[in-house]
């Protein structure tokens, strides 16, 4: 009878404890390199600093008065896109319209929509930018303009399902080299 009546004894003592419970879902440490910028030679009236990260800037598209560049970065599986637009005497305010409502339209997905103005006087830059906080398709807007001749807005998309928590390492490496973009902007003459 000892002889059964420890091994079952044993087998309660030691099977009680605490429930085991799942491990919590993980991400992920992503780290990215220092940002090293240097200036983007580009045939648009205007130029800027770029992350080294990115692909070289290899063609300009261009739709009548739009013209667009890509840059990618295929490491963060993402593109900032470029958009340049000639201002006449009567089209900025519908330029700054639909870049706004392009913003906007983000809203449905967004959890918040941050505005920074950005102003720079020596360099007759003047803009916003926009980030987007939450599930929605761009983490981030802008445009620039002089308010006479140059407008040149962009976007930050991601060639992924857009779920703000995996993606916000990235999102927020790639908001400096938009800052960036932003302040080193100088219109050709």
């Amino acid at each position: 009878m000892k002889r059964i009546l420890i091994p079952i004894l044993s087998l309660f003592i030691l099977g009680c404890g605490d429930d085991p419970l799942p491990k919590p879902k993980g991400y992920l440490r992503l780290e990215y390199p220092q940002a090293v910028y240097k200036k983007a030679i580009t045939p648009l009236p205007f130029s800027f600093e770029k992350n080294e990260l990115a692909e070289p800037i290899t063609k300009v598209k261009s739709l009548g008065a739009i013209k667009g560049i890509n840059i990618k970065y295929p490491a963060l599986k993402a593109t900032i896109y470029l958009t340049y637009k000639t201002v006449t005497e009567d089209n900025l305010d519908s330029l700054l319209r639909d870049a706004q409502n392009l913003t906007q339209k983000h809203t449905l997905k967004a959890d918040e929509i941050s505005q920074n103005l950005f102003e720079n006087k020596d360099t007759k830059v003047y803009g916003m930018l926009y980030e987007v906080g939450g599930d929605a398709a761009s983490q981030s807007q802008f445009y620039l303009t002089d308010s006479i001749n140059h407008f040149l807005s962009g976007s930050l998309y991601f060639y992924a399902k857009p779920n703000y928590d995996s993606i916000y390492p990235a999102s927020e490496y790639l908001k400096k080299d938009i800052k960036r973009i932003m302040e080193s902007v100088r219109w050709k003459k």
